[in-house]
């Protein structure tokens, strides 16, 4: 079974308050069992447009990586990176 994956490039806009986000969306990332394989970090971009930020969250298959998104918890938790950020979402299946 393939791997599902979020791919997220963020721009942060309210940095005091962007952490509100993180706290907000634990609780789904608790209870889909999301692995995060990249985290912000140093980055080079060749080509296309960048922003602040860059995320890879890893889920157990595609479906689930889909519920998560989908699910109350982080929807509740998109609100607020939707009031503090702006991103570019992908969610991938993949190997």
């Amino acid at each position: 079974m393939s791997k599902g994956y979020w791919v997220v490039r963020v721009s942060i806009k309210n940095p005091e308050n962007y952490p509100a986000y993180l706290t907000a969306a634990r609780p789904a990332f608790e209870k889909y069992d999301a692995r995060f394989l990249v985290r912000g970090g140093q980055f080079a971009a060749p080509e296309g447009q960048a922003r602040d930020r860059n995320v890879v969250v890893e889920f157990k298959d595609y479906d689930t990586a889909i519920r998560c998104y989908q699910s109350p918890e982080y929807q509740a938790a998109r609100q607020v990176r939707m009031a503090n950020a702006e991103a570019d979402f992908l969610i991938v299946e993949g190997s």
